[in-house]
Formats: C-alpha cells, structure tokens, sequence
C-alpha cells in the first residue's frame, strides 16, 4: 500500500472518529435528509426509480482493498455494457453509454441484462451540478412553458391522435402512454421535479401534440382558426426537435427519443419537407443505434415482448432512411452488413406481460397482425436500398441491371397477401381489421414510388428495337395508379388525410411523372384521360384548406405540364375527352405511339439528348441552349429538384417540350 493511501485512510478513520457518528442512511436519501430502511437498494431509491444509484459509503469504502483489487473489480464491471456514465442515471438502454459493433460482437457471447424500470423522472443528484441558467432546469422550466395549463386540454388532445392516428401507424402503446403521461402530469412542483423531468419521454409528447392540435381543428376551418393551429402545431413541433437535440446531453437515449425522432421525420413529410427529413431519420437511426438496436434483441437476451417491439421501431426506420434516400438522390443511414436484426414476427405483444409473451405463437401471414405491414415493408425497403446501391451510385448502372431490380420488385410484389395484392386484391378482412386499409395504402404507394424511381431515367429514351419499353410500361402503370389511390384519399376528413400523408409516399407525387408524360406526348390518344386526372388533382389540392406552401409548388408544377402539353396539341377537340385515367386503357396506344417514333430513330438506343432534332419556328419560355434537359433527366444522378425551385421545373419541362 503507498504512502498516499496510507495518509487518506488514516485522515478518514480520525474523521469518523470525531464525527462520532455511523452512517445510518444510503448516499441518495443521505443527499435528501430522508428517512431510509437501510436495505440495498433501499424503498426511497426504489421509489424514485433509481435502485442503481443506491450506495452506502462504508460499504463502499473497504479499508482492506487494495488500489490493485479496485482495478480489478472495475475491469469485471466494465464487461457489463453502459456502465460507463451509470452514475448519471439515465432510464435508458444499458446506461448511457455508446457502443459500436466491436462491443456488441462482444456482448452477444455474454450474458446481458433486460431492460431496466424506466421512470419519466431522472434521478436529481446527477443534476444538482446544472442548477444555472446553462442547466437543464432553464432548459425543461422553457418547455414546460410550451404545455397548455389545464390538463383536460391536453388530455383530449392525446386521446385524439391516440384514437384517430396512432393505432394506424405504430407509434406508441396507447395504455402505456397514458400511464407516463399521468405519472408526468402528477409530478411534484418543486425545483427538484421539475429538474428530473425526461427531456425524452417530452420530446416525444410535443410531437403527439403538434400533430393533434390540427386534428382538434375543424373539417373546414375558417383562416383565422387555421392559421392558429397550425402556429400552435409548429410551436409544439419545434418545442419536440429542440428537446430531441439536447436530451442526450442530460439523459442518454431512449425508445422514446427514437419515436419522437421518427414522428419528426413524418411530421416533415406531412409537410411536404423532403429534404430536411432526410436529416431527421439519420439523427432519430443514431440513436437507434446508440441503444443497439441495430443487434437483434434475442442476442441482447431481451424479453420477447422488448424483441418485438424494438423489430417494429427499427424496421419503420429502416423503410423511411432508405426510401428517403431514394427519393432525394442521398446516402442512406443504415449500413446492412454492419447490423444483424431480424424482421418483426407476425405477432402482437403490446399489452401482455413477459410470460404471455414468451408463449405466445406467431401467426401466419393469412392472418394478419399490425405487424405484417413491417415485415413486408422491411423487404421491399431492402430492395429499395439494393436499388440506390446498383443503380443510382457513383457508377452508371446498365440496363440489365435496371430490368433485374425491377425483377425484385415484381417478385415482392407476387408474394404479397391476398388483402395487401396490388392485382386481384381481396378486401374481406377489411372490416374486422381496420388498420389493413391504410397499411395496404402505405405498401402499395411505397413500391410504386420504388418502381418509378428504377426505371424514371429510361422514360424519356427511345430505341428502334423497342428497348426500353418495360420503363415507359413502368412508370405509367405504376405513375396512373398511385394517382388513382390519391384521388381517392382527397375526399377525406382531416385525420384520413392525415394518416395517408404520414406514409413513405409522400415525398413523391406521381402527378409530376404523368405530367412529364403528357408533355411529351401531346398527341398521344391517352394523353387527353391524363390531362384529366391532373385537372381534378389539382383542383383538389387546391380546395384543401390545410394545403401548405409546399403542396401549392407541387400544384403549380403539374400545372405547367398541364399548360405546355395543351400549348402543343394539335387540335382542340383531342383534349376535350372526358375519359378518366386507366392504365390498363392508356398503355397500348402510349406504347404504339412509342414505338412509331422509335421507328424513326438513326441508331439504337439513342437517347433524346442526342438525337438531332429540327427545331420548332419558335422557342418556348424557359429555353436555354447550353442545356439538354432531356439528356439531364436520363442521368441516373439526377434528381428531382424541389417542387419550390418552380424556375428550375418551368426550364426542364420546357425544353422536354421543345425536344418533342
């Protein structure tokens, strides 16, 4: 033993001499002044949900241990995974601490513990150090501002996304979210409480709250009404995202934090803001991963139930990362080799308790759960990804490759269930089930956006020898019948309209594909039933009273294609059709009309951007002769410029109409 130790020991033992005093409490209730039973852990700590952080200081201090005994006993201890900021107290997933994949490698041999109680209040001793204006007491007494004052308010608030959203999308267990909310609401109104509150579990109940002030709004609201509630939903949205960024900083992840993160990235998409989304789902994975949920939960040795849920959670993140970076042309977040999960079983859990879980036996696809919708969605979400990886990296991707993607996706698609088939569909169980409706929106819309984005490069190309027929066949297959699905969506109420732009789909409108077509081929026999549809979208979109900004550029896109293709057309009486879109009826005669032009096309496989073209008297607005936007959109890098950057689509969709 040194000199130093020695000294220490001594000057602790006179100390206790003097006092003349024994420790008759635990360090937590000691720090409080309160009464404690002396049990390890004792009922004070077990109360405020802190059993971990229940320490007793003359057993903690054992004059006999040796500075090379206590290093020792450190190094067994570090083995178990998040003790490493443990003393902070954070309700979360094996601590604070992060991990990587060497460490989870590690853990999957060893055994690992479950889940540990989760309170809505931290424990204060980790905060006492904060009490300043840089603390998170200034932080939560900000946000805690943000809540309306009477509870009944909120409650009926809650109750309205639980009831009409909620059970459509998966986001929380709507009796367990109750309970915390009760548990938060019933807090104390002391310095200490309000310091304790999770910044996580509050994240997540602003974002409920930004999404039910608008469905607590009228069907029809007046402007005035409008506008306040959606002021009041950016405040609670903004409220949510700043209690995301630093909770971690204070608490350490959580389940929580990564719901609320999600339901950012949909409140975005919701609002039509793609390419912040993109941000969002990347931050909300992170966290994901900080708490291991990129390892499945039987190699954590979870409990089923804990399994399940953590599978559902990581598949809905997984399907909006890759989809997201589909759609903008962006890295995805998640790296496949680098995670081992499994897909969510078909199987309910929420609301049994560990035993019933244990036994409970998954059912077949026949018999759908709310989780099937997962477990489909995680495969075609992996196609997705496969999609971004082959055909739209850093290298040009061939054609074949091209037709085996879309392979893939026609498989899936084969595979799906009878009541989530895109041909043949049967709707039988739509009534005992009433989440199937908009899962089977949610997958449908998903793979027609997937097939779109594969083949979108190739719809402008001609070939003599037909080549790229399956593309065109493709996109106005797939295009006419996503569009068909919205139209039937915009005669809903505020919370159906809410549920169906929540999904994946919504950051990307097939009504500028087939504005693109008709642009191109103004004569073509079907090109009158598109310019229809495009009509009654837009005249739809723009009754929507809650249309905001962003949904307005898309409007006035589609608008444009709808103005150049009638500036074209030869004859008045060839747009007066009041035929409506059918795929089915509009892809033989588009393809004829393909076909007629290829014929009179030099060379195969040449593409628009190069083939010579004689030029029409006059040039359209927009035009720019030192760019070919038709050569631009067959670029497998390009992608589509935001609805907003109206002067950028007013270019290309000029040009593509000049290059006719």
């Amino acid at each position: 033993m040194t000199g130093d130790r020695q000294i220490s020991l001594a000057l602790e033992r006179a100390y206790a001499r003097r006092r003349g005093r024994k420790t008759t409490s635990c360090s937590q209730c000691h720090s409080r002044k309160q009464r404690c039973n002396r049990e390890l852990p004792c009922s004070r700590c077990i109360q405020r949900g802190v059993p971990q952080l229940c320490r007793w200081p003359d057993r903690e201090r054992n004059p006999g241990t040796s500075q090379e005994g206590a290093a020792a006993t450190a190094d067994s201890q570090g083995t178990e995974l998040g003790q490493l900021y443990i003393a902070r107290g954070a309700p979360s997933f094996f601590g604070n601490s992060y991990f990587g994949h060497q460490v989870a490698a590690r853990m999957i041999h060893e055994s690992a513990p479950d889940l540990p109680p989760i309170s809505l209040l931290s424990s204060k001793d980790s905060l006492q150090s904060f009490r300043n204006d840089s603390g998170p007491f200034s932080q939560v007494w900000d946000l805690l501002g943000l809540l309306p004052r009477n509870k009944v308010t909120v409650d009926r608030l809650i109750e309205r996304f639980l009831t009409e959203v909620n059970w459509a999308l998966d986001v929380v267990h709507a009796e367990t979210f109750r309970g915390q909310f009760a548990e938060f609401w019933g807090r104390k109104f002391g310095f200490d409480e309000i310091a304790g509150v999770d910044l996580r579990w509050l994240a997540l109940l602003f974002i409920i709250l930004a999404f039910s002030v608008l469905l607590d709004s009228p069907t029809t609201p007046s402007p005035e009404k409008r506008k306040e509630s959606e002021e009041a939903s950016l405040r609670f949205y903004w409220a949510a995202r700043r209690a995301i960024v630093i909770s971690p900083s204070f608490h350490g992840e959580s389940l929580d934090l990564v719901r609320a993160g999600l339901m950012v990235t949909r409140y975005l998409l919701y609002t039509r803001q793609i390419a912040e989304s993109w941000l969002t789902i990347s931050f909300a994975m992170r966290m994901a991963q900080a708490q291991g949920m990129h390892i499945d939960g039987e190699k954590w040795g979870l409990s089923r139930r804990a399994t399940e849920a953590r599978r559902r959670l990581w598949s809905n993140l997984y399907l909006l990362d890759k989809t997201i970076a589909l759609a903008l042309g962006r890295p995805y977040a998640i790296s496949d080799h680098m995670c081992l999960i499994k897909a969510p079983d078909n199987i309910w859990l929420d609301g049994l308790t560990d035993e019933q879980s244990s036994v409970a036996t998954a059912k077949p696809l026949s018999d759908p759960t709310p989780s099937a919708v997962t477990i489909l969605g995680n495969g075609l979400a992996k196609i997705a990804g496969e999609i971004q990886d082959r055909c739209f990296g850093l290298y040009p991707a061939s054609y074949e490759l091209v037709v085996e993607m879309d392979e893939k996706l026609v498989a899936w698609k084969k595979q799906l269930p009878p009541y989530f088939a895109l041909d043949d569909l049967d709707m039988v169980l739509d009534e005992s089930h009433a989440f199937l409706p908009w899962h089977r929106l949610y997958l449908h819309s998903a793979f027609h956006f997937a097939r779109i984005t594969l083949h979108r490069p190739y719809l402008l190309r001609e070939s003599i020898t037909n080549r790229f027929s399956l593309s065109h066949e493709a996109c106005i297959s797939s295009a006419s019948s996503d569009l068909k699905i919205r139209l039937r969506s915009l005669n809903y109420g505020t919370a159906e309209n809410m549920r169906w732009t929540l999904g994946t789909h919504n950051m990307f409108n097939s009504a500028l594909i087939l504005g693109i077509i008709a642009v191109r081929r103004p004569h073509a026999p079907q090109t009158a039933a598109i310019l229809n549809d495009l009509e009654e979208y837009c005249e739809r979109l723009r009754k929507d009273v809650w249309l905001n900004e962003f949904g307005l550029a898309e409007v006035k896109v589609v608008e444009l294609c709808i103005a150049r293709t009638k500036g074209f057309a030869r004859t008045t009486d060839q747009l007066g059709d009041d035929s409506q879109l059918n795929p089915d009826d509009i892809l033989p005669g588009f393809l004829s009309h393909e076909r007629d032009r290829s014929s009179m096309n030099p060379a195969d496989g040449m593409s628009l951007g190069s083939a010579a073209f004689d030029a029409p008297p006059s040039q359209p607005p927009g035009y720019s002769p030192d760019m070919m936007w038709p050569a631009v959109w067959e670029d497998q890098n390009f992608a589509f410029p935001q609805a907003a950057d109206l002067e950028t689509w007013e270019q290309m969709i000029s040009e593509i109409a000049y290059h006719n």
